[in-house]
């Protein structure tokens, strides 16, 4: 996993939303840059379709939804539609696989006020669906908690002090 910098993250709250509202429905589109290596995260009650790149389709994009009495994280991660061939395919699932920590550290970090108004979600679980026509990487896995990305921060920057 490449190391998560919060100096490259821009975070833009797409109205209504404020770092306070909704819960329900709650949006992020994460996008970045291949050659600064800035991030992109965009939080709203839709998708920012604007900031993906519809050639590259390499966004990671999640939303909180309530189920059996709790709140989700459900993300999708695009792997391939029929476009790519099933080893580049096997290529972009493992680069999804490798990134998402990062990612996922991300979206967390980018919207952690939220989280101060719901400490109750950084215990809810984190489930990525891997989307491809071929069925060895269309997956849905969990991926632990926001808790667990804070703390990933949390540590990456107590390193960078000591």
């Amino acid at each position: 996993m490449t190391n998560f910098d919060s100096n490259l993250l821009t975070v833009t709250y797409l109205p209504p939303a404020t770092p306070f509202h909704p819960v329900e429905g709650r949006k992020y589109t994460l996008t970045h840059s291949d050659t600064t290596g800035e991030l992109y995260l965009s939080i709203g009650i839709r998708y920012d379709m604007k900031a993906v790149n519809p050639q590259f389709r390499d966004e990671v994009v999640a939303e909180w939804t309530p189920k059996m009495g709790q709140y989700i994280l459900n993300g999708t991660v695009y792997v391939s539609g029929g476009e790519f061939d099933e080893k580049y395919a096997k290529i972009r699932y493992m680069i999804f696989k490798r990134e998402l920590d990062l990612a996922l550290t991300a979206m967390v970090y980018g919207d952690r006020s939220f989280y101060l108004h719901y400490p109750w979600l950084l215990d809810s679980p984190i489930f990525i669906q891997f989307s491809s026509v071929y069925p060895q990487f269309n997956q849905l896995l969990y991926f632990g908690t926001p808790r667990k990305y804070l703390m990933i921060e949390m540590q990456s920057k107590k390193q960078t002090v000591t």
